[in-house]
């Protein structure tokens, strides 16, 4: 095992990066986990460090926060972001979120989100963009909350949920922002597994390294997914979510 990045930010570790064999941890270790520049770019820096790695390998994704895997955006410092200096520079958020959540798709390993607990509006894009989603069961809510704070989905957002949630759940979520718990989200094909909070880690990461051999070649299974989810995807013959998520200035309503 060895410590790839632990980043301190007004003295509280904001992420953490382990790996352990073939499999890579990534913590989420900010408080409630909300979205702002510093946050993104710092788990941008992992995503790096992951993908300088070469041979077989999976990332599982989870939170320090028993209640919380993401609560959305930190609006505290979206709406005043001179009082809230540490979120970093607010005019560049939209663009780099959105190319860190084009990155998650298309990194060259099998990922798995483990959700142990509320995934709101931004966290819950984070959870889509991995191969594998297992939830915990018993607390916490998948939720696109956008309507209810009286704001638009943008365009490869949109994309988002619609490559990664069934055609029946789609609407449900994007327009009535519906608050998805584990079993609700398990039957509508949302996640692929459920599980208590105490055996969720066990089985992600029983999961990952079950995946990890499919990375074997990283650069073989990293074009496999942008012909997913890149420019002129093979799957609709059209831009896929990870292109319009990095090029998110050139699809603006």
């Amino acid at each position: 095992m060895y410590d790839v990045l632990k980043v301190n930010l007004l003295k509280n570790i904001v992420i953490k990066l382990e790996k352990k064999e073939s499999i890579y941890f990534l913590n989420l270790a900010a408080n409630e986990n909300r979205w702002n520049t510093t946050f993104v770019r710092e788990i941008a820096k992992a995503l790096d460090e992951i993908e300088k790695d070469e041979g077989p390998g999976a990332l599982i994704t989870s939170s320090e926060n028993p209640k919380f895997f993401s609560n959305g955006l930190d609006l505290d410092w979206m709406q005043d972001p001179k009082s809230n200096p540490d979120g970093g520079d607010r005019d560049v958020f939209g663009k780099e979120f959105m190319h860190l959540m084009g990155r998650f798709i298309t990194l060259p390993i099998p990922t798995v989100c483990a959700i142990n607990g509320h995934a709101f509006g931004a966290g819950f894009m984070l959870a889509l963009t991995h191969d594998v989603r297992i939830m915990r069961e018993d607390r916490g809510f998948l939720c696109a909350n956008e309507m209810q704070l009286g704001l638009s989905i943008p365009r490869p957002e949109l994309s988002l949920f619609k490559h990664k949630i069934p055609a029946n759940a789609f609407y449900e979520t994007v327009q009535l922002s519906k608050r998805w718990t584990g079993t609700d989200a398990l039957d509508a094909g949302i996640v692929q597994a459920t599980s208590s909070f105490e055996e969720l880690p066990e089985l992600a990461v029983k999961k990952a390294e079950e995946l990890a051999p499919l990375a074997t070649d990283r650069e073989n299974f990293g074009y496999q997914k942008e012909m997913l989810f890149g420019e002129n995807a093979a799957i609709n013959l059209n831009h896929g979510p990870a292109h319009m998520l990095k090029n998110s200035e050139a699809f603006k309503s």
